[in-house]
């Protein structure tokens, strides 16, 4: 029976190994694909967030006035809130990660066992080097320690204009912005994109890139530098290929 189990689980590793192999080669020299932006409520074991919620205030006019009950200041709003709008995102990623951690456990146990009177001396006649006093001993032991730690630091300062593609039922706008920079023979590439509140948009219509939900950014580039400091196809497919 153990060794169908071991067989079962040996086999599905390499099912699992050869998916992992499969994807590889299919993503050869192709850059990471980033996470498509997902109704967080379709997730499994999504629990929505219930809090008590104001009334909410008709858009109205007063006689003989300009003035909107929604209105933030006298004059127009010039910030983002319809679709093609544009608001610049501020992006700015200051990330540092410093974790260690070690284990370490162990265990021991002893226990031994004699026999005396007439077992004893019955044992004594069967096997007479045998001692029984200490007919039965038993020991064993377990061991086990492990050290990990992990070191990151990222630093992005910069900024890209977006524009809005969708407007949300609860007013939230979607905003995707993609920015290329080429020096010479090499590309930079900017992607932005996420869900913001308006009134997260400051009055200089701007946003920082703190406040956009669901947030996929994207900074890199394309060109000979880049080409170069990429592993070639060849050693990329015997990585992928080669277990050890």
């Amino acid at each position: 029976m153990n060794t169908v189990k071991l067989a079962t689980i040996l086999t599905l590793t390499g099912l699992l190994g050869a998916c992992n192999t499969i994807d590889r080669l299919a993503n050869v020299g192709n850059a990471p694909v980033l996470t498509a932006i997902a109704d967080p409520t379709t997730t499994a074991g999504y629990q929505p967030v219930r809090m008590p919620m104001p009334e909410a205030i008709e858009d109205t006019y007063q006689a003989n006035s300009l003035y909107r009950t929604s209105a933030r200041g006298f004059f127009k709003d010039e910030r983002a809130h319809r679709i093609g709008d544009i608001l610049t995102v501020i992006v700015t990623i200051d990330d540092k990660a410093k974790i260690n951690n070690s284990t370490q456990s162990s265990r021991s146990a002893s226990n031994s066992a004699g026999m005396g009177g007439i077992f004893g001396a019955a044992m004594t006649n069967v096997a007479p080097d045998l001692d029984p006093s200490s007919a039965i001993d038993l020991t064993s032991g377990l061991k086990n320690s492990g050290a990990g730690s992990v070191n990151r630091a990222e630093n992005l300062t910069t900024s890209v204009a977006a524009v809005v593609t969708q407007v949300l039922p609860n007013g939230n706008l979607v905003i995707e912005g993609h920015q290329e920079v080429r020096v010479n023979f090499e590309v930079r590439d900017l992607v932005v994109a996420g869900i913001v509140r308006p009134s997260d948009i400051q009055a200089d219509n701007t946003i920082p890139s703190s406040k956009i939900a669901e947030a996929r950014i994207a900074y890199g580039g394309r060109g000979q530098i880049t080409d170069v400091q990429q592993p070639r196809y060849g050693q990329q497919v015997l990585d992928a290929i080669l277990p050890f």
